[in-house]
């Protein structure tokens, strides 16, 4: 049982990098929830396909079926995204719902 009540609790992050500026910058803190309908355009936070415990956010550019396509906002600077790994599962990923900004942390 607490594994099915952990499924749905909110879950804290933190942005590393630089890939999501300017919408997101390093150091800024999100909330992300484990449902609610993909959409495009969305925040996600996604485990990194190759990197098991690594978390990454991106926007959602594409949706089909039970996977999307992410993307980086920042396109000025190498970044690892869909189009480094391919699409990703949307099971497992969270809506970033709170941006906290940086200022706050």
């Amino acid at each position: 049982m607490l594994t099915t009540i952990r499924r749905w609790l909110p879950r804290r992050f933190v942005v590393a990098d630089r890939s999501m500026e300017p919408t997101l910058v390093a150091g800024q803190g999100l909330v992300g929830v484990p449902f609610g309908r993909v959409r495009v355009g969305q925040l996600r936070c996604i485990e990194h396909p190759a990197r098991p415990g690594f978390w990454l956010v991106k926007r959602v550019a594409a949706v089909d079926g039970a996977t999307m396509t992410v993307a980086s906002d920042n396109t000025s600077i190498p970044t690892v995204d869909s189009a480094t790994f391919g699409a990703v599962p949307i099971a497992g990923s969270y809506r970033v719902v709170i941006r906290i900004p940086e200022y706050l942390m």
